[in-house]
């Protein structure tokens, strides 16, 4: 699934994005049991923001994947950041509990220098 994008209207700013999905569901790779839990997605968008409705096609992909927590939380934000190339990113995986442990997993990015932007976008026009 491509994750779409749509241009950030106001680049010469920076502002914060928190997106929840309350709704992230996967397999235990080892059990092939579903895993269940709640993804957060924290970003600081530069050129583009991500659009919603392929976000949630996208996760909706793991539903039938064997994957463990750790991993799928830094997969989602590799794929992310390629998809966004964002200032900074956090991706949070809050994972229902399961033989009495819950497991938290964040995974963060920040991009290490921001590319020169057109005039036209360092003062926020499009």
């Amino acid at each position: 699934m491509k994750l779409e994008t749509f241009p950030n209207r106001h680049p010469g700013r920076d502002y914060e994005i928190e997106i929840r999905c309350p709704e992230f569901t996967s397999v235990c790779p080892k059990t092939g049991q579903p895993d269940f839990g709640t993804i957060r997605i924290t970003y600081v968008p530069d050129v583009v923001c991500l659009e919603l409705k392929s976000l949630k096609l996208y996760l909706h992909e793991y539903r039938s994947k064997g994957i463990f927590y750790e991993h799928v939380t830094n997969v989602i934000l590799d794929d992310l950041v390629a998809a966004l190339r964002p200032r900074r990113m956090t991706v949070e995986g809050d994972f229902n509990v399961r033989g009495g442990i819950s497991t938290i997993v964040r995974a963060s990015y920040a991009a290490t220098q921001t590319a020169a932007k057109p005039a036209s976008l360092k003062r926020g026009r499009r």
